[in-house]
C-alpha cells in the first residue's frame, strides 16, 4: 500500500500552569504535527515539539525538514515496508531528531492503524495503562510544597522537582516538598543541566545526609559535560539519570563506557522515533542501566506514542508522561487521558485519534 501524501500541521495549545525549569518558562505547547496518508485514505499521526533550550528544534525548521526532504522520500513508497521507511527516514538527513520522530510516529501509527491494532500491540505488548510521574516548576520552597501537595490530592505519587536555579537553596525545596507529602511519595528531581559538577555533589550529598529519601537525579550537569556526569555519578549514592547527554545510540554507548550515568531518559524527540527508542532501551537494559520513557511538553500525539513506547517495553523506574497533563484543553480528539498518576491509553487503532477540535493548521 503506497504513501501518497505527507502534510505537515501547525498545533499551538495553551497551558493550564507555566511550566518552569533550569533551562526555560513555557506557557505554551508549540508543536508540528505530521500526518503520513496511505492510498486506502488512512492517516497515521506523529508530532515535532518545539523544544529551542534542549534540541533546537523548531516548528519551521521541523516543517521545512519533513516538507522538503523527508515526505519527498516517502511518496510512493511502500507503507507496510515499516522498519525500510524508518531506516530511509532516519537516514534521509543530519540531525533534525525531532521531524524525523515524527515521521517515523506517523508511519508506526498508519501501520497499526492498518492493522486495526493500538499502537501498543504493534510494538509487542497489551498493556492499556502505565504509570506516569508528574512534574513541579521550579519555584521557592513554600510554592513547591504547595504544588506537591495539590499533585497528591489529584492522585499522583510520584513527583518530579524542577530544580538547579539556586544550588544554594535547593535543599531546602527538597525539604519543603518532602515535609509536604510525607514519606509515602516518590520525589526525583531534575536539575535540566543547571549544576556544575561539585554543585551537584553538595546538593546531593546534602540531600542524602538529611534522609530526604530522592529516587533519582536527573541531568545534573551539562550534556556535554559526560565527564562532569560521571564524576558526579562516582560520589554520591542516588541514581544519576541522563537526560540531555544522551540522544542517539553512540550517545548512549559513550555514557555506558565512561559509566557516567546509571539510567537513562529514552525521548522519540531526542532519537528520532520509536524504530531508535526500542534499541535504546534493550542496550540499557542489557549493560544495566535502568530506564524510563519520557517526553518534551507535547501533545496528546506524542505522548500517547511514548506512553505505548512504555507500556509495551516496560521500564525499570516510572516514566515521565505528564507532558500532555499540563494542557488547558486538548487540542485533539482522542489519544491518551490522565486518571491521578495513570495514562490511561485509548483501545482504538493506532494512537486513537484525530485532528478535530482546536488544532490550529496551516
Amino acid at each position: 500500500m503506497t504513501i501518497t501524501e505527507v502534510r505537515t500541521h501547525r498545533l499551538s495549545a495553551p497551558m493550564h500552569t507555566p511550566f518552569v525549569t533550569a533551562l526555560r518558562t513555557a506557557t505554551t505547547v508549540d508543536t508540528l504535527v505530521v500526518e503520513v496518508v496511505d492510498a486506502d485514505g488512512r492517516s497515521g499521526f506523529g508530532e515535532a515539539p518545539e523544544v529551542w533550550r534542549v534540541t533546537g528544534a523548531s516548528v519551521a525548521g521541523a516543517e521545512a525538514c519533513v516538507r522538503e526532504h523527508l515526505g519527498p522520500a516517502l511518496l510512493g513508497r511502500d507503507a507496510d515496508d515499516l522498519t525500510a521507511r524508518c531506516r530511509e527516514v532516519r537516514r534521509a538527513v543530519a540531525g533534525n531528531e525531532a521531524a524525523k520522530a515524527a515521521v517515523d510516529v506517523a508511519l508506526h501509527d498508519l501501520a497499526a492503524r492498518r492493522l486495526g491494532v493500538p499502537l501498543v500491540r504493534l510494538l509487542g505488548g497489551s498493556a492499556l495503562s502505565v504509570p506516569t510521574d508528574v512534574t513541579l516548576s521550579a519555584g521557592d520552597a513554600g510554592s513547591l510544597a504547595a504544588a506537591a501537595r495539590d499533585r497528591m490530592a489529584e492522585g499522583f505519587t510520584v513527583l518530579k522537582l524542577k530544580v538547579g536555579l539556586d544550588a544554594a537553596g535547593d535543599v531546602d525545596r527538597v525539604r519543603a516538598v518532602r515535609d509536604a507529602v510525607g514519606p509515602g511519595p516518590r520525589i526525583r528531581l531534575d536539575a535540566n543541566q543547571g549544576w556544575t559538577p561539585r554543585q551537584a555533589v553538595r546538593v546531593i550529598r546534602g540531600i542524602e545526609d538529611a534522609g530526604l529519601d530522592v529516587e533519582l537525579v536527573e541531568q545534573p550537569v551539562p550534556s556535554w559535560d559526560l565527564d562532569g556526569l560521571a564524576w558526579v555519578s562516582d560520589r554520591v549514592g542516588v541514581p544519576i539519570l541522563a537526560d540531555e547527554a544522551v540522544y542517539g545510540v553512540r550517545d548512549l554507548v559513550e555514557v555506558i563506557r565512561r559509566r557516567a550515568a546509571d539510567m537513562v531518559n529514552v525521548k522519540l524527540a531526542k532519537c528520532a522515533g520509536l524504530a531508535t527508542a526500542r534499541v535504546l532501551l534493550g542496550l540499557a537494559e542489557e549493560h544495566g542501566l535502568g530506564t524510563l520513557v519520557g517526553s518534551m511538553m507535547e501533545s496528546p500525539v506524542g505522548v500517547t506514542a511514548a506512553a505505548s513506547l512504555a507500556a509495551a517495553h516496560g521500564t525499570t523506574a516510572v516514566s515521565d508522561l505528564d507532558a500532555a497533563w499540563w494542557l488547558a484543553s486538548s487540542p485533539v480528539q482522542g489519544g491518551l487521558r490522565y486518571a491521578g498518576g495513570t495514562v490511561l491509553l485509548p483501545d482504538a487503532p493506532g494512537l486513537g485519534l484525530t485532528l478535530e477540535g482546536n488544532l490550529r493548521i496551516s
